[in-house]
């Protein structure tokens, strides 16, 4: 018997086709929304002008970089909340990974900005970094209140998916442009993206990477980390069949409460209310079609291409963990890197978070959650012998547990 036949909730994540119920919202635009959007606007359009105007530079002077190939990238993926900015900060300094950097992401997409910022970050040395002090200083002061929902700084490894900003199709739009449907159709990627459009942006993605490892080195391997690309692993594993896939899974309990939360400031800037039903109805669908997506898809990647990675595991044994999908996904392990996993290993541990939310703050509740992902519970076994097996298992199916063992999702039926 399949999980869609044991539950029902499993099966009800909505197509975009037959959302009307939130198509018919009422917009009210506050007057805060208003002078919000109106200096958002010019300035959000004329950065992707730029960006533009870049990406055809590319074209014109280092249309090498469609030459270089792609070589086994690393994805991190997972619902939002779940782990996977920790994993990809402790990733990113293993010197065989190159990883973009958030400045890159939001600034410099193009070869041409890349090269551009690089040059003036050397005179900039030369002069005694007065710039960069600058730069520091308002990074703090902007990005500062951030830090106990996302750690984030310029030249901090960060979500490559900014990178669709341009062709409006990152989303993170949702808090500025919240009743825009091909936005939220981002979220449902691989079920619901018009064949056409899907190649499209996979094709524009894949150029991305390449322009990346242009600037940083051909022989350099990609390491990238996406929450929202649960939507798309499967469009991922089509354009890149030799990839690996960390897929860190967590609790809906906590992923839920965390993300609405994390989102709270920025809703609230645009004029958006973020305790509203609507937004709660629509981020339900969304998370439960990324855990059933990440699941049907996973479950047909082979075991050394892919990993679940339960959180609590991580931190509890970083060093050993790491040690352990690295085997797994064949992927290796310098010294150099496995010394600096010691260092981490007791930082981490160290580390408490200032996050603070709960269920109730966003009208959720316990048993309504349950029912509603009851097949999550009953795919990903949350509550059964992940708690019993401990910290001896990352995840595991049911019929798969085995003291020790490390993960994949094998070949469970999922509809």
């Amino acid at each position: 018997m399949t999980i869609s036949e044991k539950s029902h909730s499993w099966k009800i994540v909505p197509s975009l086709k037959n959302m009307s119920q939130y198509t018919c919202i009422k917009r009210k635009v506050s007057i805060k929304r208003f002078f919000v959007m109106a200096a958002f606007l010019p300035l959000f359009g004329a950065v992707q002008a730029i960006h533009w105007f870049g990406f055809l530079l590319d074209e014109l002077f280092f249309h090498g970089y469609r030459k270089i190939t792609v070589r086994k990238p690393v994805f991190v993926v997972g619902v939002p909340r779940s782990g996977t900015t920790f994993l990809h900060h402790v990733l990113a300094k293993d010197g065989q990974f190159t990883t973009f950097r958030t400045w890159e992401c939001l600034f410099a997409p193009s070869v041409v900005e890349r090269k551009i910022c690089l040059g003036l970050a050397q005179v900039d040395k030369r002069l005694g970094r007065p710039f960069g002090r600058l730069l520091k200083g308002l990074e703090k002061h902007i990005l500062g209140g951030l830090e106990d929902v996302h750690q984030m700084a310029l030249d901090a490894p960060e979500e490559d998916y900014f990178v669709f900003m341009p062709i409006l199709a990152c989303f993170i739009l949702i808090v500025p442009f919240f009743y825009t449907e091909s936005i939220w159709r981002m979220a449902f990627f691989d079920r619901d993206m018009p064949e056409r459009r899907k190649r499209w942006i996979m094709a524009y993605y894949k150029r991305c990477l390449q322009k990346h490892l242009y600037v940083h080195g051909p022989n350099k391997r990609l390491l990238s980390k996406n929450p929202s690309f649960s939507s798309l692993v499967g469009s991922l594993n089509s354009t890149f069949p030799d990839c690996r896939f960390i897929c860190c899974v967590r609790d809906p309990m906590k992923t839920m409460p965390s993300q609405l939360s994390s989102l709270k400031s920025g809703l609230k800037l645009f004029g958006v209310d973020p305790y509203s039903e609507i937004l709660r109805d629509r981020m339900l669908d969304v998370f439960l079609f990324y855990y059933q997506n990440l699941m049907s898809v996973l479950s047909a990647v082979s075991p050394d291409r892919h990993i679940f990675l339960r959180i609590e595991v991580l931190k509890s044994d970083l060093a050993n963990t790491i040690s352990r999908i690295y085997r797994q996904l064949d992927i290796s392990l310098d010294l150099n890197f496995g010394r600096q996993l010691r260092v981490e290993d007791a930082n981490v541990k160290s580390y408490t978070s200032k996050h603070i939310y709960s269920l109730e703050q966003f009208g959720f509740d316990e048993t309504t959650l349950r029912k509603r992902f009851a097949g999550v519970y009953e795919q990903y076994a949350f509550a059964t012998h992940l708690d019993r097996q401990g910290d001896k298992c990352l995840f595991v199916q049911k019929e798969q547990v085995d003291d020790g063992t490390i993960g994949s999702a094998g070949h469970a039926s999922v509809s």
